[in-house]
């Protein structure tokens, strides 16, 4: 077996975890906002550096051993209000705080009034333990059942036992297998273990981070930043879906066309930024007046759409009624408004999303003319071979 030299060991791990340090942070300034944690996971490591150093003192007093147990367990506790920020949830620096001052009461009574390097450990080791259960519990529970978080996970158990085997250790054996600073099989382990580990964990975390932000990107890449419904590309995903589910199921759907009634006169008259209060009110009421399984998505300026799967004419109908009535009600904090709004449904998956949109935009348009705030109903599509509408009727029917 290849027997590690301790004092190369902590040097390289020191090195690292200050490069990963940097990443982090760096992470962290370029990251979307909501990806919370990652500073903490930075300081954390710094911490480890400090510890580091400290201990490589060499001093004979007790002072930068002390100073070494507390930035160590300052740096576990960082790991964990990091983790736990990511996780949105709140801190545990009453934990947090608990740890480091029981860490300093046993660690400084068994370094100063009664020295014994054995229990030491034991007590360091059982109290860091805490910290890396907690961190366990909150990747099961809060992690997404994905790869990264398995992974994050399957890294902090293996850090947890190999830290809870260094306090069973220190509790059983006494000093001879625990002393970093001799060379043997299980300092050699617990070296390639424990000091790496936390850089592989370093890895583990921003896996999830990473993870996060690519989930925030294809959020944003699918929805309107104003409103945060669906946009153009999200809609066209979304019916895809439902098309496929109708052609396999022989269902229909119907989609509606919304159109806020003189949206220009209210960015006259109230200005740009109470235009986008009314946008953002639209977009909330419709939501509250959809089913679950309903989709809603803003098409560009005040032009919004609703998908409503396996639902005929008379309960899209009501649908419409229901939002119209709902928008109608007045709200204290945006100008009263009305909309007008195109029916049609779709009852052959032989139609494509082009051609049940043009229907329900001729409708719209008809619902215009005939004085705004009601709902006209596009006519049926007529095919030809290809499944695309052959004829539109200028004239919804009411």
């Amino acid at each position: 077996m290849i027997l590690l030299d301790p004092s190369t060991v902590i040097v390289m791990a020191t090195l690292m975890a200050g490069a990963m340090s940097v990443v982090l942070y760096s992470a962290h300034l370029s990251f979307p906002k909501e990806i919370q944690g990652m500073r903490e996971w930075s300081f954390g490591l710094l911490l480890l550096v400090a510890g580091a150093m400290f201990y490589n003192l060499g001093d004979s007093t007790y002072i930068p051993k002390m100073c070494a147990n507390s930035v160590l367990i300052w740096a576990l506790g960082f790991m964990l209000i990091g983790t736990e920020k990511f996780y949105e949830l709140r801190p545990s620096w009453m934990l947090f705080h608990g740890i480091w001052l029981v860490s300093m009461l046993t660690i400084g009574y068994w370094l100063i009034f009664v020295p014994n390097f054995s229990y030491r450990v034991a007590a360091f080791s059982y109290l860091a333990s805490i910290f890396y259960l907690r961190l366990i519990y909150l990747i099961w529970k809060h992690g997404e059942p994905h790869f990264s978080t398995r992974f994050f996970r399957a890294l902090m158990i293996v850090q947890a036992l190999v830290v809870l085997t260094r306090g069973v250790l220190a509790s059983i054996n006494g000093e001879a297998h625990i002393n970093l600073l001799a060379i043997g099989p299980f300092q050699s382990i617990y070296l390639a273990t424990g000091h790496f580990m936390i850089l592989l964990m370093t890895v583990g975390f921003m896996t999830v981070c990473t993870r996060r932000l690519q989930t925030i990107l294809e959020r944003r890449s699918t929805l309107d930043p104003l409103t945060e419904v669906l946009n153009r590309r999200g809609f066209a995903d979304i019916y895809a879906k439902e098309h496929a589910l109708m052609r396999r199921e022989g269902t229909f759907m119907t989609m509606l066309n919304i159109d806020i009634d003189y949206f220009k006169k209210i960015n006259d008259c109230h200005g740009h930024a109470v235009g986008d209060r009314v946008l953002i009110d639209v977009a909330q009421v419709i939501a509250k007046a959809l089913r679950a399984s309903d989709h809603l998505a803003r098409f560009g300026g005040e032009e919004f759409v609703v998908l409503l799967p396996a639902t005929g004419l008379d309960r899209a109908l009501h649908i419409t009624e229901r939002i119209q009535t709902a928008l109608r009600a007045p709200r204290p904090d945006v100008p009263s408004y009305t909309v007008s709004v195109g029916v049609a449904c779709q009852t052959s998956a032989e139609e494509s999303l082009d051609g049940i949109l043009v229907r329900a935009d001729k409708a719209l348009y008809c619902a215009k003319e005939r004085g705004r705030d009601r709902y006209e109903i596009a006519p049926d599509a007529a095919f030809t071979g290809t499944g695309v509408p052959a004829r539109h009727q200028d004239r919804a029917r009411a």
